[in-house]
Formats: structure tokens, C-alpha cells, sequence
């Protein structure tokens, strides 16, 4: 359908908003890595509770929603060239999108645990908020873009296979989904970075060609 052609478009264009300012806000803002110390990492997310709780909603919880919108607009536009491969896509698109969108649920929920167990007990809020931060890393492929790779590939696999997306994009894709699959590798952790600005671009690129164009049996 073009309506949800446009939106699989706008869909994709959000994730790469969302993913960009996710990075910079973790990153440059609350420069997030670089606090290793339990103690200092828990303070942070006590006094910044309102930017972290916001950005776990834009970056994971509604990021999550726009996934299952683009997976399904990929689908109809690929399903009748390369039915097998675009059809496994879109459920790993929705696991996907399901594990992000419980990460972000489980880390705000956790966050209000633990700020109102801080005020009582900072040691025992400590220990709370690793617990909780082992499971949402965890949802939220922090140990590896297993999900998203395998998904971005097998996307630009079809779309090599039914020529429905530029061949320049579709081998983005390929590469970008490669390195997100070899993440889940401890050695390679460090290519996640990679791998999160591979797809920014390839979201451009893909909401661009949604919102411009459409199958052909629809035109």
C-alpha cells in the first residue's frame, strides 16, 4: 500500500533522528562510557533522571514502534520477489523490535526504582541499578548487534534479489549488517560504533526511497 510505504519512509527517517541524538546525548552529553564506577554512573542517572527517562522512550521504547512499521512496509514492498528472505526479516525485525522496546521499558521502570531507593540506601540502590542494567544491556543488544545485523542484511539480501532499492544502498546494507552481526564477538564489541552510524546512514537513504517511490504493481 503507498500509505504504508510513506510511512515505512517516515518510520525509517525517525530511527535515524532517534539513533543520532541517542548517540549524542549518551555519549557528548552525559558522556555515559566513561563512567565505570557503579556508585558515579547510579549518581548520574538519580540527577539526570528526566533526560535518561526521555531519551530511553525516543531512543529504544518509540524507536522499537517505528521498527515494526519499517519491517512491515518492507515486507509488502519485497514480499512477492523474494518472499523467504523478506519474510524472515520481518520477524527478526519484530523480535528486534520487541527486545528494544522491553529495554526501554525495563530501564525506566528501573530508574524509578532505584532513584527512590537511593534517597534510603544509596549502597543497596547500587547493586539494584546493575542488576537492572545487566538486563536491559541485554535487551537492548549492548553485547552485540546480533538482531539489527542479521535483520539489515537480510533486508538488503532481498532487496540485491527483487532490485526494489538502490544497489549502492543494498550494499550498505550488506556491510553494515555484516559488522552488526560480527559484534556479537567480544573482540569486535568495539565496532558497534561502526555499525550505529553505518545505519543512520542507511536509514537516510531508505526513508528517502519510501517516501520517493513505490513498487511498481502499485504505480
Amino acid at each position: 500500500m503507498k500509505t504504508l510505504q510513506k510511512s515505512g519512509g517516515l518510520a525509517a527517517l525517525y530511527m535515524a533522528v532517534a539513533h543520532l541524538i541517542g548517540i549524542l546525548i549518551f555519549l557528548v552529553v552525559l558522556d555515559y562510557l566513561n563512567i565505570t564506577d557503579p556508585a558515579q554512573k547510579l549518581a548520574l542517572n538519580v540527577e539526570k533522571q528526566t533526560i535518561i527517562f526521555s531519551t530511553n522512550l525516543f531512543m529504544y521504547v518509540f524507536f522499537g514502534f517505528a521498527l515494526i512499521i519499517l519491517s512491515l512496509a518492507l515486507y509488502d514492498r519485497m514480499k512477492a520477489g523474494a518472499p523467504a528472505l523478506i519474510q524472515v526479516s520481518a520477524a527478526i525485525g519484530l523480535i528486534w523490535a520487541g527486545s528494544l522496546i522491553a529495554s526501554g521499558m525495563a530501564a525506566n521502570a528501573g530508574l524509578a526504582t532505584v532513584v527512590a531507593l537511593y534517597a534510603k540506601d544509596p549502597t543497596q540502590a547500587a547493586l539494584t541499578f546493575q542488576a537492572i542494567e545487566a538486563i536491559t544491556n541485554g535487551l537492548g543488544n549492548a553485547n552485540g548487534e546480533i538482531l539489527g545485523g542479521t535483520w539489515t542484511l537480510l533486508v538488503s539480501l532481498a532487496s540485491l534479489r527483487v532490485g526494489e532499492l538502490p544497489k549502492k544502498l543494498n550494499y550498505l546494507g550488506v556491510f553494515v549488517g555484516a559488522v552488526g552481526i560480527l559484534t556479537i564477538l567480544p573482540a569486535l564489541t568495539d565496532f558497534t560504533g561502526v555499525f550505529g552510524l553505518g545505519q543512520i546512514i542507511w536509514f537516510v537513504g531508505l526513508g528517502i526511497v519510501l517516501l520517493r517511490s513505490y513498487p511498481a504493481k502499485e504505480a
